[in-house]
């Protein structure tokens, strides 16, 4: 790949406030409108030559006025300045679910509640100055637009940053996986691209691990681009239904994007033709949808959870016909050669006291969303969640032959502090991210909540929100531990056993609504030292969520980005300081106007990262 960097003279017209700007070089003065405060925005663009010999680009729109007066304020703090990179796709009339059709602009029973923007603008990623004490806190102080794809659907990243790492970021319909380097932020460049043709036995790419040595495992949940028998990497052949099916696969990208290894999730051998329903149905079933992965170098082990078949969840109108399309498994993988990981087992996640629900799609065991690694040395386990199941599950030792899992906590005993009203908050309550503290004490996990009628007609749903669990006991235990929900009374009381986890710190995000919390976060691993530059820290003290999932799914949300603060209790609370530089109201809102690279509206944010650049960190 050949890469460039230069200052783009662009002829095009911005849109601001109804004012429209010539735009003739790569530095754009903006005049500020009661919808943007955005002035001398300094367009500079990184590009690539992609594995088609065509060119692939980041385009930087810097606030250089906002990120100056930034650093200087700081300065005199004796403080450096750090950011929020949130990865956002355009939103446009594409991301409307077949039901709102006929809510859209122009159709005969408008009633203009869906207004989008008709043709797709840039996805981007939107750098937040997020350095409590600076003057622009929480304002965006750049964009940085990707082309020449749209539609990508940007997702998800990997789960934190350290320094040197490049930020490996993935398109869930365009099935691209780029590869940005943020060592001079607030700029990005970009370091690479990989393409569905560099990755032809899997697509939907959802989550990244970065290893040590910078590379990256990443999951690809879908089957491979085209359907029928493909070869992976080190000659193995499985055999899948097609862009979007089943089965997934796991590959090692290079820093350059380039794809060191595919290597397949599914086993040899069929896997429960019940539980891993295929459509259309494969030879050999499989549950293999790996969407969250994460990795524990020093065990040689890698874990990674199946989510569900994604054609039949993002493909709108096409709808799940079967609750058996959503996976109830977990793998775990051998890493000793990292360019060769081998699935090591497949275990399905047990059916809790909530299976004699009469809809399987509520068992606890349903779609298993994420999972997340312990860190220290000494510990093994790992924790596992389902985003219709709502509920936790834990294992001891991930480098077992066969990890026992059992169900430590139902989501129901933290939903009732999040919003009062509900008696069953654990059924379809759309469970999103989940991480471990670095010290292995605290366990956070998003929930989006539950949309009105989802259990029947008199099922009011839920309001969402993020909780902290304490683990500390739980994972202290070892293979000793005592928790284990199987009774209906432990559902709501968060389980019997004396090292059963238990709420730590709970925030509502809109209380006042059900089914619009956050899908995704991070914890902020860097604090600042006194030496006035940052460090990794064990101990984060606040944590950033976002209000999407994927529109097109019926699930959208109201594209707000919010910080969320631990105190030394674990007690969690809203930073309303955290404010949108348009509304002034407590999170960064992505519904707007305009954005420092033009006009193009509402945008959708979907993952985030914590950041600075590499001169501030040591």
């Amino acid at each position: 790949m050949v890469t460039s960097l230069r200052a783009v003279p662009l002829r095009r017209k911005l849109l601001l406030g109804g004012l429209a700007l010539a735009v003739v070089a790569g530095v754009v003065a903006i005049p500020a409108t009661s919808d943007t405060a955005y002035a001398d925005i300094q367009a500079v663009r990184s590009s690539i030559i992609g594995s088609d010999g065509k060119d692939y680009w980041v385009e930087n729109h810097v606030d250089t006025a906002a990120v100056d007066a930034s650093r200087e304020a700081l300065a005199d703090q004796g403080k450096r300045p750090e950011y929020l990179i949130v990865w956002a796709g355009d939103e446009n009339v594409a991301d409307t679910a077949v039901p709102d059709v006929k809510n859209l602009p122009g159709s005969l029973a408008n009633t203009t509640e869906k207004v989008r923007n008709a043709l797709p603008g840039p996805d981007f990623m939107a750098v937040v100055d997020a350095t409590e004490g600076s003057p622009t806190y929480g304002k965006v102080v750049n964009t940085a637009t990707v082309g020449p794809l749209v539609e990508n659907e940007p997702h998800h990243m990997q789960y934190s940053w350290r320094k040197g790492d490049k930020i490996y970021a993935g398109g869930l319909f365009s099935a691209a996986t780029y590869v940005f380097d943020v060592a001079k932020l607030p700029a990005l460049s970009l370091s690479g691209i990989s393409l569905p043709s560099q990755t032809l036995c899997g697509s939907v790419p959802d989550a990244y691990w970065v290893l040590d040595d910078g590379t990256a495992y990443g999951t690809y949940m879908g089957g491979p681009v085209v359907p029928g028998p493909c070869t992976y990497s080190h000659g193995e052949v499985r055999t899948g239904n097609g862009f979007a099916g089943t089965p997934g696969e796991v590959v090692r990208f290079a820093p350059d994007g380039k794809n060191l290894v595919e290597a397949p999730a599914a086993t040899t051998t069929a896997e429960d033709p019940k539980q891993c329903l295929d459509m259309p149905a494969l030879s050999v079933p499989s549950c293999a949808n790996p969407h969250g992965i994460q990795v524990r170098e020093d065990l040689d082990a890698m874990v990674t959870s199946d989510y569900a078949e994604p054609r039949t969840i993002i493909l709108d109108p096409v709808k799940a016909p079967s609750p058996y399309l959503r996976r109830p498994t977990v793998r775990t993988w051998d890493i000793s050669d990292l360019n060769h990981p081998k699935v090591k087992s497949v275990s399905y996640l047990p059916e809790g006291p909530r299976s004699t629900d009469t809809d399987p799609l509520h068992n606890e065991n349903r779609a298993v969303m994420e999972t997340t690694v312990t860190n220290l040395p000494g510990h093994k386990g790992a924790f596992a969640m389902t985003m219709q199941g709502g509920a936790i599950f834990y294992t001891a030792d991930i480098t077992a032959t066969n990890p026992v899992w059992r169900e430590v906590f139902d989501n129901t005993a933290a939903m009732r502090l999040i919003d009062p009203a509900v008696t069953n908050g654990g059924p379809s309550d759309n469970g999103g991210w989940l991480q471990t503290s670095p010290d292995d004490t605290k366990l956070y996990h998003a929930v989006i909540g539950r949309k009105p009628g989802a259990l029947g007609k008199d099922d009011p749903g839920t309001a969402g929100g993020v909780f902290s669990l304490d683990i500390s006991k739980l994972v202290e235990a070892g293979d000793d531990f005592d928790c284990s929900i199987e009774t209906t009374a432990e559902i709501a009381d968060g389980g019997a056993g004396a090292d059963c986890p238990t709420v730590a710190g709970h925030v509502a995000i809109n209380p006042g609504s059900k089914a619009a919390g956050p899908h995704w976060g991070a914890l902020d691993n860097l604090a600042i030292g006194d030496d006035g530059y940052y460090h990794v820290t064990d101990r984060p003290a606040r944590l950033a969520t976002a209000d999407y999932f994927v529109a097109r799914t019926g699930l959208d949300g109201d594209h707000r980005v919010c910080i969320i603060d631990q105190d030394e209790d674990g007690s969690l609370s809203l930073d309303t300081t955290f404010r949108d530089e348009i509304s002034g109201r407590p999170c960064i809102n992505f519904n707007r106007t305009t954005w420092p690279h033009g006009a193009f509206g509402n945008a959708k944010p979907h993952s985030m990262l914590f950041v600075t650049a590499d001169d501030d960190i040591k």
